[in-house]
């Protein structure tokens, strides 16, 4: 008896246990640059330790999610927003008996292609490089790990599996679709899907915890204009009588009912999704991309209710005067390290110097300041421009 759980005792237990809509490892159409299988790992498995182990992985840490790294301690990052995504995006691929190590490597990978800053710094990126073909995460997720991380001598980039790689373009436009990935399938594979939804499902919930926190909206605010809210709440109060009411502990009253919103949300999206799943009648991963509508997704009760949910977040926390003025304080840091690295180009570092020859100045310069954290980006401001970020921030 084969005592070790190796590649091939894992390809079949997927081919035992997953639905017949799931991604097999071992039906996978490969790697740009072909490899070894390895002994052990699936590649899916293979394609999230190498998203774990790469260098703009770990500069998630220190990547705005909202709030800049330097505002507090305590605020989610690109990085612990990750790893919520993931945990969701487990939660939802098990029960519906997906790929989960598919289901992780997108989680883990599919924000590798945001700048300094957060959203603003997209979107300040975005203007800089208006004339020089913009500016989308979406597509630097790409670039990411295809061309800008370095592991291999033989190769550039991560070398992901070809189902990864086109998961993670899951927004991209038509008119942007790469030709290699030609023709553009209707909708992703149902793992990508499970990401798309956790990925706003975490949000959701990380969100409501740090604007409570930071003072943007009050709980009654929250309580009056979200019912999802108000129905968490009170099965918190229905679980724990008297808890609501009598603590002082603002931070576990805030805890507990997030924690209870976002377990409705999880729980709905399964069996919703698994509804819709059976009703479409798809037997593999090719018909899922052919159906006729995204098959992951909340049930006619639930999707009313998170939307409300999303606009009071967009009316009370997105468009809070506070992240405008951190819009302004991106593009301020953003474009003065544009025109420095373009006005003097001996300042990039030497790989993205040798870069430049590749793929023009301009693009070398936006794949190098997107690669950069909040902070390095504020210390090269500070160094090229010459003034202090906190005079900037003003």
């Amino acid at each position: 008896m084969n005592i070790l759980l190796d590649r091939t005792t894992k390809e079949a237990r997927e081919e035992r246990e997953l639905a017949p809509w799931a991604m097999r490892s071992a039906r996978s159409l490969g790697r740009r640059h072909p490899e070894q299988p390895d002994a052990l790992r699936t590649v899916f498995e293979r394609d999230r330790d190498r998203v774990v182990h790469s260098t703009a992985f770990r500069r998630l840490m220190y990547k705005t999610q909202v709030f800049v790294n330097s505002e507090g301690d305590e605020y989610r990052t690109r990085l612990s927003h990750s790893l919520e995504v993931c945990q969701v995006a487990r939660s939802v691929g098990s029960a519906l008996r997906l790929n989960e190590p598919l289901c992780e490597a997108l989680a883990l990978a599919h924000d590798l292609g945001h700048p300094p800053f957060g959203h603003r710094g997209e979107r300040a990126l975005d203007a800089i490089m208006a004339g020089h073909g913009g500016f989308r995460h979406n597509s630097q997720v790409l670039r990411v790990v295809d061309q800008l991380e370095r592991r291999h001598p033989d190769f550039p980039g991560l070398n992901l599996t070809r189902e990864v790689r086109e998961s993670l373009l899951k927004h991209e436009r038509s008119a942007d679709w790469p030709e290699e990935f030609a023709p553009r399938p209707a909708h992703p594979l149902l793992e990508g899907q499970v990401v798309d939804l956790a990925d706003s499902t975490a949000y959701d919930k990380h969100d409501i915890e740090d604007g409570l926190s930071a003072g943007m909206f009050t709980e009654e605010a929250l309580q009056a204009g979200a019912e999802l809210w108000r129905e968490s709440r009170a099965r918190v109060e229905a679980r724990h009588p008297g808890f609501l009411a009598g603590t002082t502990d603002d931070k576990l009253l805030v805890q507990r009912i997030a924690n209870e919103l976002i377990g409705a949300c999880i729980t709905d999206l399964i069996q919703s999704s698994a509804a819709r799943i059976e009703q479409s009648g798809v037997a593999s991963p090719q018909e899922v991309q052919s159906a006729e509508r995204m098959l992951i997704g909340h049930g006619p009760e639930m999707n009313p209710k998170v939307a409300e949910l999303q606009r009071f977040l967009h009316e009370h926390f997105y468009r809070h005067e506070h992240l405008q003025r951190f819009l302004v304080y991106a593009r301020k840091i953003l474009g003065g390290l544009f025109e420095a690295y373009r006005a003097e180009p001996e300042e990039l570092s030497p790989w993205y110097r040798g870069w430049a020859d590749e793929v023009g100045l301009e693009r070398a310069i936006c794949d190098y300041i997107a690669g950069m954290t909040d902070r390095f980006a504020e210390q090269e401001y500070a160094r090229l421009v010459g003034r202090s970020v906190v005079e900037d921030a003003d």
